[in-house]
């Protein structure tokens, strides 16, 4: 086979020939004695299965497997930077407003969540809109905080308002 010509796998071809290596991949992303590689390794070819039937035919199998994995490394790395910020914040509260563990799942997911939904918006557009509807402020308060006019504030709203609205 030269190089042009992609290679055809299947799943279970694709799976054999290059589990090892992104494990291995895997794990010097996450530190040498990670034991969560290959369950990140598994989750890669889950996603993979979930894309479609059939694998495509591919020119870099590992280029791809790579692409995949790292998305689910940037997820998983999103989602622990916000569990630490939720306990964070929760630590400054009395033991007895904390939520239960069920109720922190939905609140965790529920972040994350909104995260994705806001996730490509400018630093400003993102604050604006969260300064709004989990803090309450209004237009002015944030147009001053951030430096901007309240016209530029209710641009970041609808902008926010829209980018939500398309996740949905």
């Amino acid at each position: 086979m030269s190089w042009a010509e992609p290679a055809v796998l299947t799943h279970e071809g694709l799976y054999r020939e290059h589990r090892s290596w992104l494990t291995d991949w895997l794990r010097h992303r996450l530190g040498a004695g990670s034991d969560r590689a290959a369950d990140f390794m598994h989750d890669t070819f889950v996603r993979l299965l979930q894309a479609g039937e059939r694998p495509p035919a591919l020119a870099q199998p590992r280029a791809y497997l790579t692409t995949i994995a790292r998305g689910l490394l940037v997820d998983h790395f999103r989602r622990q930077d916000l569990e630490r910020a939720y306990l964070q914040a929760l630590a400054v509260l009395s033991v007895d407003l904390h939520p239960s563990p069920e109720e922190r799942a939905i609140i965790v997911e529920t972040l994350l969540t909104l995260d994705r939904m806001l996730d490509g918006l400018g630093p400003k557009v993102r604050e604006a809109f969260l300064l709004a509807q989990l803090d309450g402020w209004e237009y002015a308060r944030i147009a001053e905080h951030l430096g901007v006019t309240v016209s530029s504030v209710k641009k970041y709203m609808h902008k926010a308002t829209v980018q939500c609205l398309l996740h949905l």
